[in-house]
């Protein structure tokens, strides 16, 4: 039987690349307690902080006015992804330098499979270093990396000496690592499936180890087969060089509740309006599979009504707005517009496409 050969995989993930960028541009920003993103009054919620506002517990996707009483002193300035997009291009140009195996996660993470680089010898860790001082160097940002043979290990690597940080777990070192690893650290594990483990007497994948496969299979379904992998470090899983998306939407959350329907239909426009600046980059790689608008209400219920369909036209989500609407029947907070997203097959002509981009 011919050996797997071993990976060597890079996870680089940005230390609070929002905030980080912030303070770049902005030096009196630095030392404080500093948040990117919606106001409070318009009851935004908090992207990312840096690590002296996290000193108060404040984290990503926080309500802003939670973060504020958190700490009164929090500055919070306003998102600009134009240029933190801008950021991530220039960053995943140092990637590229070491290997065309690249997987962004989102605009501030990255898997690397660098097996086959020939750059520092071949070298991971090497590289890693290379990458994390040209980024700092150059762009005036820090950024954390894992090395390990996988990816589950190395993103849980990249976290392990942040920030501007990495840790290596070379091959010999997997099982001692992996043992000793909370169960609440593997992939897919949240809080609920973290609790349910616990209630099992089980802390760490040593514990986890005790259970056999057909026996988390039955607590857990077909997940129990990758917890009982994970909790031997095994994950087969390869570097995707561009991943697929299944939609695009936008979304608005209001200051005051759009107190019904003929309120929830007059946000259309704009929001489709986005919808479209959007599309602009996907409509060649993409086609429409159907459309989709999601509603949520004050009493923090949502729901989403959507239809199949090649048109994004706006005339089709008026029917679908009131669809939602009608399900609950109450002042609404939020607002969302989007398209089911197809790979656009080459056996598609342009003319078997109905795209109203006017």
């Amino acid at each position: 039987m011919t050996a797997i050969p071993v990976r060597k995989i890079i996870h680089c993930d940005c230390d609070c690349f929002y905030a980080a960028i912030e303070m770049r541009d902005n030096p009196q920003l630095r030392g404080r307690p500093l948040a990117v993103g919606g106001a409070s009054e318009r009851r935004g919620v908090v992207a990312t902080c840096n690590y002296e506002a996290r000193q108060f517990g404040i984290h990503s996707a926080m309500p802003t006015a939670t973060a504020l009483r958190r700490c009164p002193e929090l500055l919070v300035v306003p998102p600009r992804m134009d240029k933190y997009r801008q950021v991530s291009r220039q960053v995943q140009a140092v990637f590229r330098d070491y290997t065309d195996l690249i997987e962004p996660l989102s605009l501030d993470e990255a898997y690397l499979d660098v097996s086959q680089s020939g750059a520092c010898q071949g070298s991971a860790t090497l590289m890693a270093q290379q990458i994390r001082d040209r980024v700092r160097d150059t762009l005036g940002i820090t950024l954390s990396a894992g090395i390990a043979p996988n990816k589950f290990l190395a993103k849980i690597a990249s976290d392990w000496n942040k920030p501007d940080g990495q840790y290596v777990i070379r091959p010999a070192q997997v099982d001692e690592f992996v043992r000793q690893l909370p169960v609440s650290k593997l992939f897919g594990v949240g809080k609920v499936t973290a609790s349910r483990l616990h209630a099992m007497g089980v802390i760490t994948c040593e514990d986890l180890r005790a259970y056999s496969q057909a026996a988390l299979q039955a607590q857990f379904g077909s997940f129990g087969q990758r917890l009982y992998l994970l909790a031997r470090g095994i994950d087969d899983r390869e570097v995707k060089v561009e991943r697929q998306r299944k939609s695009l939407s936008v979304e608005n959350t209001y200051a005051v509740d759009l107190p019904g329907l003929p309120e929830c239909l007059d946000q259309i426009s704009s929001l489709y309006e986005q919808m479209l600046k959007r599309w602009q980059g996907l409509a060649d790689k993409y086609q429409v599979a159907g459309c989709f608008v999601k509603l949520k209400f004050n009493n923090f219920a949502s729901t989403t009504a959507e239809q199949a369909g090649r048109d994004m036209a706006p005339e089709n989500f008026p029917a679908l707005m009131e669809q939602a609407w009608q399900r609950y029947q109450l002042p609404v907070r939020l607002v969302g517009l989007g398209v089911r997203l197809r790979p656009r097959s080459s056996a598609v002509g342009a003319d078997q496409l109905s795209l109203t981009l006017e």
